[in-house]
């Protein structure tokens, strides 16, 4: 592992955020939320506390969820993991447009993130503190962007029309080259099957192995039945 020379992955996120701000999404999309805007605060603490090393394994998510990054800026950032076990809590702005449905309320949010606690308590227990956990991982999302309908409905990225999709995909494709380029590293995971197959996609697996591991999501049959021993058997596989 070494640390990063020049712009590195705070200058790679800088510029998926002007990206993917610049895009326009229809009906039946109502609001889109960006956390690298209103929420950069936290992305930014997360970015420069633990984002600065160079040859670690990547783990890659698919897009904010309403209770974890939308509220802390930080990929899978259930509010209690994140600072409580990271460290982190700063002040988070409001969306341009607020969904009434989906108020983001920063760290004052009460609800619980599934997939962010499975996925950080993973951590925490496997590793202990998220020094040690950050010495040997990174974690990312392909698309920072929320789709939410009027009545608060998320709309994941993949369930866009084709024309925006191809938008999108081209602006996170980008982003998430560059942040490889950034981070170097020694192997990928993807979280769920869409993050894996963006990786095969947009990167390819002659650069290093890239793995798949089931998503932490409670609408996942398979992760709840225990999701913790999947994402063992998951990385017992890396080199």
């Amino acid at each position: 592992m070494s640390r990063q020379r020049g712009g590195g992955i705070e200058a790679a996120t800088l510029a998926l955020r002007e990206a993917v701000d610049a895009l326009k999404f229809a009906a039946p999309v109502t609001h889109v939320y960006n956390p690298l805007d209103y929420a950069w605060a936290g992305q930014r603490e997360y970015l420069r506390r633990f984002g600065a090393a160079t040859g670690r394994v990547v783990m890659l998510g698919m897009n904010p969820g309403p209770f974890g990054m939308v509220q802390t800026g930080v990929p899978f950032g259930e509010v209690g993991m994140v600072r409580d076990w990271m460290g982190i809590e700063v002040p988070i702005g409001k969306p341009a447009v607020e969904n009434p449905k989906r108020p983001v309320l920063g760290f004052a949010c009460t609800r619980g993130e599934v997939s962010g606690q499975r996925l950080w308590g993973w951590a925490r227990d496997r590793y202990g503190s998220a020094d040690a956990f950050f010495e040997r991982f990174f974690v990312l999302n392909y698309c920072p962007l929320v789709f939410m309908e009027a009545g608060g409905r998320n709309r994941t990225p993949d369930k866009l029309p084709a024309d925006e999709r191809a938008q999108l995909y081209a602006a996170c494709d980008q982003g998430l080259l560059a942040a490889v380029d950034a981070l170097q590293p020694s192997a990928m995971i993807g979280i769920g099957r869409f993050a894996y197959d963006c990786i095969r996609r947009v990167v390819g697996e002659a650069r290093f192995p890239v793995l798949n591991a089931p998503h932490p999501s409670p609408a996942s049959p398979v992760a709840n039945r225990g999701w913790a021993p999947l994402m063992d058997a998951v990385v017992a596989q890396l080199p």
